[in-house]
């Protein structure tokens, strides 16, 4: 008789292999489409799956493999890319046409307020590609590993790439049509009994479009400061108080009405998104008809 495998659940496989790969639950997460604590709940469960030792140790922000962890990434990732690879044999011999792997690299924020909404279009309009996303605020040159498109800010210049702007962008306040009820914004003093919601990156934020709008002393009744634009957002819909909103990335909310914009009229420049290519891909049609793509949807909502 055959000898019976006895497999791990595949789909812990599947976020402990991206987590270990990125670092990182929460990119992880981004890239599988699924949410933190799915990710985090996974992971949990091939190790109590597998028992002692851990494959992880939490640190504040990240995660790091420990050794045993280390060694099960240099199975459990071949052994996924041979089951892909079977996938793409196996489709073939049905005469359907085999799928293009196309790796993308994007910042996490934008993956998670614009990329990952739309995806599901180019998906349906190019079945024959496959987009493998992961998220990294890294610089291009700072990567592990090799990507035929990464987007980030710019535009910049890099030695090996070529660029394709995306998507323009500019900042401006946001906040919930609940809060605008509750305490109307009509002049920019109105400010002084909002809080305002920061973001450590761009600490500044507020100030400059305070400066812009006349107003650069204007005193706050609270600020809370987070650690991404997606937060900020979030907390911004939540009703928590006032964000400085990047128009590319709350155009979904403000369509759907979760967000308003009370200053409209007042806004600061910000770097756009580009999408950068290595020279030895620019003539890669998976590649080309992915920033089509883009290019194509960020013109349909400047």
């Amino acid at each position: 008789m055959p000898q019976h495998r006895y497999l791990p659940p595949l789909n812990a496989v599947r976020a402990f292999e991206a987590a270990a790969r990125h670092g990182s639950f929460k990119d992880a997460a981004a890239e599988l489409a699924v949410t933190h604590g799915a990710i985090s709940r996974q992971v949990r469960l091939l190790e109590d799956w597998l028992g002692p030792p851990a494959l992880f140790r939490r640190l504040n922000r990240r995660v790091v493999l420990t050794p045993a962890g280390t060694v099960l990434l240099g199975e459990f990732g071949p052994a996924l890319d041979r089951v892909a690879a079977a996938v793409r044999q196996h489709k073939g011999r049905a005469g359907t046409a085999s799928t293009t792997l196309l790796r993308v690299n994007a910042l996490a924020t934008f993956s998670l307020r614009w990329l990952l909404p739309r995806l599901t279009q180019f998906r349906e309009s190019h079945p024959d590609i496959e987009v493998r996303l992961t998220t990294s605020n890294d610089p291009l040159d700072a990567l592990p590993e090799p990507y035929d498109v990464v987007i980030r800010g710019g535009p910049d210049s890099f030695h090996g790439f070529v660029s394709r702007l995306l998507l323009s962008e500019r900042r401006l306040p946001v906040c919930s049509p609940g809060l605008l009820r509750r305490m109307p914004l009509v002049q920019v003093a109105d400010l002084e009994r909002h809080t305002l919601l920061h973001v450590t990156s761009i600490p500044r934020l507020w100030h400059d479009w305070l400066t812009a709008a006349g107003s650069p002393g204007l005193v706050p009744a609270a600020s809370l400061t987070l650690d991404h634009f997606y937060l900020s957002v979030q907390a911004a819909i939540d009703g928590l108080g006032v964000a400085m909103g990047p128009t590319a990335l709350v155009a979904d909310d403000l369509a759907a009405g979760r967000l308003v914009t009370p200053f409209p009229g007042v806004s600061l420049p910000a770097r756009g998104y580009f999408a950068y290519l290595p020279r030895a891909q620019v003539a890669n049609p998976a590649s080309s008809a992915f920033c089509e793509w883009l290019e194509d949807v960020g013109r349909a909502i400047d």
